[in-house]
C-alpha cells in the first residue's frame, strides 16, 4: 500500500503536483515566452523537482500541448453548455449568445489567448496537429450553427465549411490582437466584431 504524507494519499499529491506544473507553466510560458522558459525555471515556480517533472512530463513540449488542449476543452465545455440556454431561441440571438460565452471565457484570463494564439504556434508538427485538430472542432461547431440557421430559414442553404473556417481564422485573428494590445481592447468590443462578422458571413447569399 502507497504511503500518506500528513494525510495526503500519494494520488492526490501527483494530482497536485500536475496542477502546479501547469499553473506555473501557464505563467512562465506568457511571461518569459515558451521557447525561452527552462524547465528549472518551471519547476523551481511549481515547487517541484526536476524528477517531480519528468514523472508527469516528458518534455517542455508536452506541457504546452497539455495547456493548448486544455484552453480549448475549458471553451468548448462553456460554450456547449450554453446551447442549452438557446435551444429555443431564433438562429442569430442563439449565435450572439454562444459567441458572447467563448470571448467571455478565453478572455477570463489574457494568458489564455498568448498561450494559444502565440506562445503554441510553429513549435512542432505536433503541436500543429493538434492545433488543426482544434480548427476542425471549432469549425465543425460553427457550421453546424449555420446550418441550423438555415433550416430556420434565417440564412441560405449552403455549404458552410469554409465560411466556418475562415470564422475560426478571424476569431483567432482577433483574439491574438487583444493580448497584444496596449492598452486592452475592451472584451465586448472583440465580442461585438465578432458577431458582426459571423452574422454577416453566415446570412450572405
Amino acid at each position: 500500500m502507497a504511503r500518506t504524507y500528513g494525510g495526503v494519499p500519494p494520488e492526490q499529491r501527483r494530482a497536485e503536483r500536475r496542477e502546479r506544473l501547469l499553473t506555473a507553466a501557464l505563467e512562465l510560458f506568457t511571461s518569459t515566452g515558451f521557447r525561452q522558459a527552462k524547465i528549472t525555471q518551471l519547476c523551481t515556480r511549481a515547487g517541484v523537482s526536476t524528477r517531480n517533472f519528468y514523472e508527469e512530463f516528458g518534455s517542455k513540449e508536452e506541457v504546452l500541448r497539455t495547456l493548448h488542449d486544455r484552453i480549448n476543452s475549458l471553451a468548448l465545455t462553456h460554450v456547449s453548455a450554453a446551447l442549452e440556454e438557446v435551444k429555443d431561441a431564433d438562429a442569430m440571438t442563439r449565435i450572439a449568445r454562444l459567441l458572447d460565452v467563448f470571448v467571455a471565457t478565453v478572455t477570463l484570463d489574457p494568458r489564455m489567448p498568448r498561450l494559444n494564439y502565440v506562445e503554441a504556434v510553429g513549435v512542432s508538427p505536433e503541436l500543429e496537429a493538434q492545433h488543426q485538430v482544434w480548427v476542425d472542432r471549432w469549425a465543425t461547431f460553427i457550421e453546424k450553427e449555420a446550418r441550423h440557421a438555415a433550416e430556420a430559414g434565417a440564412a441560405p442553404d449552403r455549404d458552410y465549411r469554409l465560411t466556418a473556417i475562415a470564422l475560426v481564422g478571424a476569431a483567432t485573428g482577433l483574439l491574438r490582437e487583444w493580448q497584444a494590445h496596449e492598452p486592452p481592447l475592451p472584451v465586448a468590443d472583440v465580442g461585438t466584431e465578432l458577431r458582426a462578422l459571423m452574422q454577416a458571413a453566415i446570412t450572405r447569399p
